[in-house]
């Protein structure tokens, strides 16, 4: 009895001590990346899939790599080989889980949503500048993908941020009288109209932001239903292939 009391107590010690060197390495990480840079914003630390070393998720969407003591960091992406997969991208595994997590959390009358007229096959969420090229080129190309079962959720990354021409007409857009009309003015600063200018409490900056943590950097940048992040355009076809619609 007094054997298995002491193995159970040293089991107990064991656990305790390795949470507090977990902790005291938490605090070790998040105190160096401050002394770098203040504004440094650590969301959660926990350990990575190799031993020694810890996963750092910033706020601004970045995963970072540290050891125990916050003294090497690695920016960048983790690969775990596999035998049958070869190399796996474990820092995109990560964002991916992520952004599927954000964006469950945005209701649908904040996006500017198309939707098949039968069965929804596969769904696409698109931040959009209405300005630019390639954003119009993948517009046009929405009644192909509704007619494959394909909805398109719009969210707003007007580029070059807060004030300009295009981020009023998102802003515009956004503040449409409801669903239909949102869609309506869509297309029509799609196709290079003149919106009438409309205000409200809109989502345009917060999803502006949104897209930024999560590594957007221009557009269109399609997010798929599992989180990957797809940058660039993507003809219809390419993308339905993709989603294995073919």
């Amino acid at each position: 009895m007094m054997k298995k009391l002491l193995v159970s107590t040293l089991l107990l010690m064991g656990g305790m001590s390795m949470q507090a060197q977990a902790a005291g390495s938490e605090a070790l990480i998040k105190q160096n990346l401050q002394k770098v840079n203040a504004r440094i914003q650590v969301e959660s630390i926990s350990e990575a899939p190799v031993k020694g070393m810890y996963e750092v998720m910033l706020n601004t969407g970045e995963v970072l790599y540290s050891d125990e003591k916050g003294e090497y960091f690695l920016l960048g992406k983790l690969y775990q080989f596999s035998e049958q997969e070869g190399f796996v991208d474990l820092t995109e595994q990560k964002q991916s889980a992520l952004r599927k997590e954000a964006l469950a959390k945005i209701p649908a009358e904040q996006m500017i949503v198309y939707p098949p007229k039968g069965e929804v096959k596969a769904t696409v969420n698109v931040f959009t500048d209405v300005d630019c090229p390639y954003c119009r080129k993948l517009h046009a190309e929405v009644p192909k993908l509704n007619a494959m079962g394909v909805q398109v959720n719009y969210l707003a990354f007007p580029r070059q941020g807060a004030g300009t021409a295009t981020y009023r007409d998102m802003v515009s857009i956004w503040c449409a009288t409801d669903a239909a009309a949102r869609r309506e003015a869509m297309d029509l600063a799609k196709n290079g109209g003149d919106l009438e200018a409309k205000t409200c409490d809109d989502p345009v900056l917060d999803q502006l932001h949104l897209g930024q943590n999560m590594g957007v950097t221009g557009t269109p940048a399609i997010v798929l239903s599992d989180g990957t992040l797809l940058p660039g355009y993507v003809p219809a076809a390419q993308l339905a292939k993709t989603l294995e619609l073919n």
